[in-house]
Order: structure tokens, then C-alpha cells, then sequence
């Protein structure tokens, strides 16, 4: 699949202009690093950046979320008040993560309610 990111420069630098910003300020907006912005806008390192990155980036050009994602893939950019759509394979991943990570949470807490009763009764013993 091919990516192309100067064309994604050339949106988000559009963007910016109409909207007078600065630099600083799509960084600071979109809690991007201004150096990762730069090298977005100015299109000098072409490396595979996350997808929340450049949903950052959207939301705070005003544009819809998906909007520099599907300009990156040469796709038509869906309308600012279109719903977000996730692929059914992403949402099932993040949901078996969400659950191994609920099981790590229960187990931790099993350990310390463990632990506690056995502080308890030491406390208990010692009186």
C-alpha cells in the first residue's frame, strides 16, 4: 500500500495557513511534538507514524478524525461530521488486550487482598 505523505504535508500546511497558526500551535493543539510536526509538514523523513498521530493532527485542524489517514492512502477524506469507523480487526485486538490486561488487574488485586489478610493476621497474633 502505498503512503503519501506529501500530499499529507500539503493538507495539514493548507490547514494551517487558513487557520493562521504557527508551527508551536498545531503542536501544542494536537499534543504532537513540534518536531514531529515539522518533519510532517515539511515532509523531510518519510517513516511510519501511528495512526493517532495523525488523528491528533486532524482533530485539531478541525477536520475529521480519519482525515490525514485517508489522504495518506490516497483515499477520499470522509466529512467532518461522518462517524469514526475502526476496523473490526483493530477493535477485536484492543478488546482481547483490554481483557488480558483486566485479567493482569484482577490478579494483582487477588495477590494483595492475599497479602493483606496475611498482614492482618500477623497484626492480629502480635497484639
Amino acid at each position: 500500500m502505498s503512503e503519501d505523505w506529501a500530499a499529507v504535508a500539503k493538507v495539514i500546511n493548507e490547514r494551517v495557513n487558513e487557520l493562521g497558526w504557527r508551527q508551536r500551535e498545531l503542536a501544542e493543539r494536537s499534543n504532537v511534538s513540534q518536531a514531529i510536526v515539522r518533519e510532517i509538514q515539511h515532509h523531510v523523513v518519510e517513516r511510519r507514524r501511528s495512526a493517532r498521530t495523525l488523528e491528533s493532527l486532524s482533530t485539531a485542524l478541525g477536520l475529521h478524525p480519519q482525515h490525514l489517514e485517508a489522504v495518506l492512502r490516497g483515499k477520499k477524506p470522509p466529512d467532518v461530521d461522518e462517524p469514526v469507523t475502526r476496523g473490526e480487526t483493530t477493535l477485536w485486538s484492543r478488546l482481547d488486550s483490554l481483557e488480558r490486561r483486566l485479567d493482569d488487574i484482577t490478579d494483582r488485586l487477588d495477590d494483595l487482598k492475599s497479602d493483606l489478610a496475611t498482614v492482618a493476621d500477623h497484626v492480629r497474633k502480635n497484639k
